[in-house]
């Protein structure tokens, strides 16, 4: 059977976006900023920001399924990947696409949204 519209779950929703959107066992997050001045600096703060939204959405890093990666500079993949690295569960990294973009606005570096599986149902959703 499938799942009702009402079963899907929009994390703090916005006029233009919901910063997550859980449904049918997948929760997706929009792309996560930071106005920090480094590229290691604002990926620390957006992965911080996607495991809130996770675990509000009754999942954690251990379940992302894809992550997409944009980068203004690819210059600072290294940057990036020191990061990225510490805070990846090793034993099941999600598949992954870095990129060089211009981003919304030049104060940021790094944007990063994921993918993730989440319990079909809980007492939140």
């Amino acid at each position: 059977m499938a799942n009702s519209l009402s079963e899907v779950r929009r994390l703090e929703p916005g006029r233009r976006m919901s910063q997550a959107v859980r449904y049918g066992g997948v929760m997706y997050t929009a792309g996560q900023v930071d106005d920090s001045p480094t590229v290691a600096e604002q990926t620390r703060a957006v992965l911080a920001k996607i495991d809130a939204l996770l675990a509000a959405g009754g999942t954690d890093k251990s379940a992302c399924l894809s992550a997409n990666v944009w980068l203004a500079d690819i210059g600072t993949f290294d940057e990036m990947n020191a990061v990225w690295d510490q805070w990846v569960d090793p034993r099941c990294p999600p598949a992954r696409a870095t990129v060089e973009s211009r981003l919304a606005s030049s104060k940021y570096l790094v944007e990063i949204a994921v993918v993730a599986a989440t319990p079909l149902r809980d007492a939140r959703a």
